[in-house]
């Protein structure tokens, strides 16, 4: 059995599941969300495509020592899938809470109280407990990197452009991100996002 944790496009992961099935090989995709944290502390999200359940289940056993959640979505490349939409998610957040600290700022507001407060009601989100005091700082070395970001939303535009789902934020985030990039931000935290706006 091969376990892909690359996030890859859908297509390549059937390709892959193909060339195992002609060697009697089962196969997995199965991107993760969590970061470094996550694999470190044992507490990733795996999401997974497997054409055989049972395939699935041996994989999901030993996932287990790593995984807090580890799910099937459906045939090959439905994880790839699942973790595009984790992506689309994440950029269109991380614009919004990089607008909100930024307006914050310029209002005379502190960041900290601000975020205390809201963050007990429908704006929370992990990335506004994480990281709205360190973009309010404008830090940005540590992670999930901007140039990963621009790889991982390039993957899910393509895949939009096959089956013709419409992604307008995440189009325009994909763009702010390489600007982000461009001003040798390649390396940063995605969430340097709010340098584009703190330094315009």
């Amino acid at each position: 059995m091969r376990v892909d944790h690359t996030t890859a496009s859908a297509g390549l992961a059937r390709e892959l599941a193909a060339q195992c099935a002609e060697a009697g090989i089962g196969f997995v995709d199965a991107p993760v969300s969590g970061g470094q944290a996550g694999a470190e502390n044992g507490a990733l999200t795996v999401m997974c495509g497997a054409d055989d359940p049972e395939v699935f289940e041996q994989a999901e056993a030993a996932m287990a020592a790593y995984a807090k959640r580890c799910r099937r979505m459906g045939p090959v490349g439905s994880g790839q899938l699942t973790k595009m939409v984790n992506q689309i998610c994440i950029a269109g957040l991380l614009q919004g809470l990089a607008e909100g600290v930024s307006f914050a700022q310029r209002a005379g507001l502190e960041v900290d109280e601000v975020v205390d407060v809201i963050g007990q009601g429908a704006a929370q989100s992990w990335q506004m407990d994480n990281r709205a005091a360190t973009m309010a700082e404008g830090e940005f070395d540590f992670g999930f990197a901007v140039e990963w970001m621009l790889k991982d939303l390039s993957i899910c535009l393509d895949e939009a452009s096959r089956n013709g789902a419409r992604l307008p934020v995440a189009s325009l985030v994909e763009q702010f991100y390489r600007q982000v990039d461009q001003r040798g931000g390649s390396r940063w935290d995605t969430s340097s996002l709010i340098d584009l706006l703190q330094r315009p």
